[in-house]
């Protein structure tokens, strides 16, 4: 099941590094705000605050901005009120993207998406246009350290995983949506250590762009990920 090839490029993220970690935090925070607001600010009964949480910490966002984004959450702290959008976008050729935002400004952000997709001849699509291409699974992302692979695929299995791909040191285990709290719950018992997790989007077909279209494709995405309302990018590349 492991090392299937359309897990590559999927999700696009990037290290964080000291000039990119305020962004870092602001993206997360939302988060959590978002899910704060959405289930309320307690962990233990809120399964969404806790992964959106747990993103945080692993990205060493400090206990006093999240303690501060729940509480916006809660209404105990006033703010803007953000909202979650997923814009669709296609490019030349069969290039998809669903690119995952939170803001208090949907017109800001729009027409700002709208204009990074343009100077990289891509372009908002339509409801549909791309979603078609994607379906919405769980996805649990463990770090090997030096546990076995295959044995870890197993027990993934075993859970009732629907699929996993090996990934530059991680076991990505995919499931169901509805499968997703109770694999993630089994894996968080064994104390293995879960880089990130959450629910995602995977193509159903993917692409390869040719080699002197590639850098163009990049730098679309990059530009997209440091958007500050941003939070999540998918894609059909292979």
């Amino acid at each position: 099941m492991s090392g299937h090839s359309h897990w590559a490029g999927i999700k696009q993220r990037k290290g964080v590094n000291d000039a990119k970690r305020g962004k870092i935090f602001t993206k997360y925070g939302k988060l959590v705000t978002i899910a704060a607001r959405d289930g309320g600010g307690k962990l233990e009964t809120n399964f969404q605050l806790r992964m959106a949480v747990d993103r945080a910490r692993a990205m060493n966002m400090p206990k006093e901005n999240i303690e501060r984004a729940i509480k916006r959450g809660t209404g105990e702290i006033k703010g803007a009120v953000i909202e979650e959008i997923l814009y669709e976008a296609v490019g030349p050729g069969e290039f998809m993207l669903l690119i995952s935002c939170t803001t208090d400004n949907k017109n800001r952000t729009v027409s700002e998406v709208k204009a990074l997709l343009t100077k990289n001849n891509s372009k908002l699509g339509e409801k549909g246009s791309a979603m078609w291409n994607f379906e919405q699974v769980g996805n649990i992302s463990i770090d090997l350290e030096d546990k076995n692979a295959d044995e870890l695929e197993m027990l993934a299995i075993e859970a009732g995983a629907k699929d996993t791909a090996l990934e530059e040191g991680l076991l990505n285990i995919i499931t169901e949506t509805k499968d997703f709290a109770r694999v993630r719950e089994i894996f968080s018992k064994e104390s293995f250590k879960i880089i990130d997790s959450g629910l995602i989007y995977l193509p159903k077909t993917t692409i390869t762009v040719p080699e002197k279209n590639r850098e163009s494709y990049e730098n679309l995405i990059e530009l997209l990920d440091d958007h500050d309302d941003v939070s999540e990018i998918y894609s059909n590349l292979a």
